[in-house]
């Protein structure tokens, strides 16, 4: 009923802005209320704009596969490889054998991992990765507490191994419905009320998992690729102002790594004192004396599971230098402050952070997973570090398509002049500073992202916030780069984000301890995001200036 209802919008007032509004519309309702997969949504651009004569087919279909969207592959390629070959595990197990096993420093440790893995994979990923092994160290805190309060000699042995069927097996994104989880057969069955030994323990639980969803969403923010908002972000910006030559891997990273170290301790203070008290000696000690017999037993299991891992492999040492090598190469390419590797070449302007993306993704296919010099007893050794089965495992297709339906609307919009139309209505707003617009962006999307899927509220709120900023004369990163790292903080409801859903689906928390959690959570994020953006990055982005490439754009869409 919702186009129907609508229609007479563009028939009533027939002109291309009032065309653009309807499909914008129809849209964000079916993005908003997911009435239909977020990716078949975004498809209603690409029939809707031809019909109404906003843009030709071709011109529609040349947005739904852009430069990001082969970044992108680079980068699964890469996490298919670390994946398949475990290395994500042993990178975990290893910091959190260096943290320790009192409850303070297990959920830092935790957390930094998350945060680090989150960096480079995306955060269900990331989340779907980690939480087996929380869960694991979780379960031998909860049944060495049976034991101490049976004395029930036997009961470490029952103690749950790292769930098979919840690492790699990734829950899919759809409308945030909560994902299957297959629980061990070894569990045995205890009633719920009695699942915890002390309240403590059901704390120490609760703040461990949700620890983990929320440095993932702190590791996504680092980097442009971490989450697909960050590639939409700079996919939009670049189509926008094709002459800001600002957005790159480098300047992100520089903006947004003290913003996620400073999130990092301010989260793990929020739920250190939230669910395990403020007595930060008691549990963050790393002497051997003020260890209890559970602590022990948690880093023995610890230290278990990263004996099963063996000694570390040749496709794990080529995964880690690939891994290594793209970093290096997207920070080295345009630095800013040094001429990059790309000055090298004649022509500029040819390769951007995809090239290195699909190039390292490429060679992943065709190095083999085996040594040089393969043993007799192998059967295939020329096997590659991955298959295209491995690729599609991971690779996020609707997150592809929902991205380009963005850029879809966003190309209907600067076309149809709808944009200008929007920016025009907000001019009273034009009597506000830029960091007060700024802080009404930033909280308005963050109250939608946490009902609407955050990809489909950035896409909607970008061009609006583009056209805000050209008309008020603020330059145009004073308002998108918080709004794009805010869409991230929907983490009060596990339909907020897919980490969100996983963590809930593993029993520990209700949805009370999410909303109370995350609320802090997501006013840290505001206030830091709002700290950097009036401090460090004014010189970064030079902030404090109506940019030459905003004023080229603001005078081609008026004429």
């Amino acid at each position: 009923m919702i186009p129907l209802s609508l229609l007479p919008l563009p028939l009533i007032h027939p002109s291309s802005e009032s065309s653009c509004a309807y499909v914008l519309i129809v849209t964000a309702v079916y993005w908003v209320s997911e009435a239909v997969p977020l990716g078949a949504a975004a498809l209603v651009p690409a029939f809707l704009y031809p019909l109404f004569g906003v843009l030709r087919s071709s011109e529609v279909a040349s947005e739904y596969f852009k430069d990001t969207t082969l970044l992108l592959m680079g980068v699964i390629c890469l996490a298919a490889s670390i994946e398949k070959w475990n290395l994500h595990k042993r990178i975990a197990l290893r910091m959190v054998m260096i943290a320790g096993a009192k409850p303070g420093m297990l959920v830092l440790g935790f957390m930094c991992c998350t945060v680090f893995l989150s960096m480079w994979l995306s955060n269900t990923s990331t989340t779907a990765m980690v939480m087996p092994i929380a869960e694991a160290v979780l379960q031998q805190l909860i049944y060495t507490g049976i034991a101490d309060s049976h004395d029930d000699s036997d009961t470490e042995a029952n103690g749950l191994a790292l769930k098979p069927g919840v690492g790699p097996d990734l829950p899919k994104e759809t409308n945030g419905y909560l994902p299957e989880v297959r629980r061990s057969a070894q569990k045995p069955k205890i009633r719920r009320d009695s699942l915890y030994p002390t309240k403590r323990d059901h704390m120490i639980c609760k703040c461990l998992s949700l620890s983990i969803t929320y440095a993932a969403t702190i590791g996504g923010l680092i980097t442009i690729t971490g989450t697909s908002t960050n590639l939409i972000f700079a996919e939009q910006f670049n189509n926008r102002y094709p002459e800001a030559k600002v957005i790159n891997f480098g300047t992100w990273f520089i903006f947004s790594l003290p913003i996620a170290l400073i999130m990092l301790v301010l989260t793990w203070i929020w739920l250190h004192c939230l669910f395990l008290g403020c007595n930060f000696t008691e549990t963050c000690s790393w002497s051997k004396k003020r260890k209890t017999k559970r602590e022990i037993l948690s880093e023995k299991r610890i230290h278990e599971e990263y004996q099963k891992l063996g000694p570390i492999s040749y496709p794990e040492v080529v995964t880690g230098l690939f891994f290594i090598l793209m970093t290096l190469l997207w920070f080295t390419r345009e630095p800013g402050f040094v001429p990059g590797w790309t000055s090298l070449f004649e022509k500029k302007g040819y390769r951007t952070d995809a090239t290195v993306s699909v190039l390292l993704g490429f060679l992943l296919f065709l190095i083999p997973a085996r040594k040089p010099w393969p043993s007799e007893d192998e059967e295939d050794p020329l096997a590659p570090m991955i298959t295209w089965k491995d690729f599609l495992r991971l690779m996020p297709w609707e997150i592809v398509i929902l991205v380009g339906g963005g850029y879809a609307l966003a190309a209907g919009c600067k076309v149809s002049g709808l944009s200008m139309w929007i920016g025009r209505q907000l001019e009273p707003m034009s009597g506000l500073p830029p960091w007060a617009v700024t802080l009404l962006a930033c909280l308005l999307v963050s109250a939608v992202t946490e009902f609407a899927s955050n990809p489909a509220t950035l896409t909607v709120f970008l061009p609006i916030l583009s056209a805000l900023s050209e008309t008020l004369q603020i330059n145009p990163l004073h308002t998108l780069i918080p709004a794009t790292m805010c869409v991230s903080f929907g983490v009060m409801l596990p339909v907020g984000n897919p980490p969100n859903a996983i963590v809930f689906s593993y029993g520990h928390v209700q949805i009370s301890d999410m909303v109370k959690a995350g609320f802090g959570v997501n006013l840290i994020g505001v206030l830091v995001v709002m700290l950097a953006i009036t401090t460090w990055g004014v010189p970064l982005f030079q902030l404090t200036e109506f940019p030459a490439w905003a004023v080229m754009r603001n005078v081609t869409g008026s004429l």
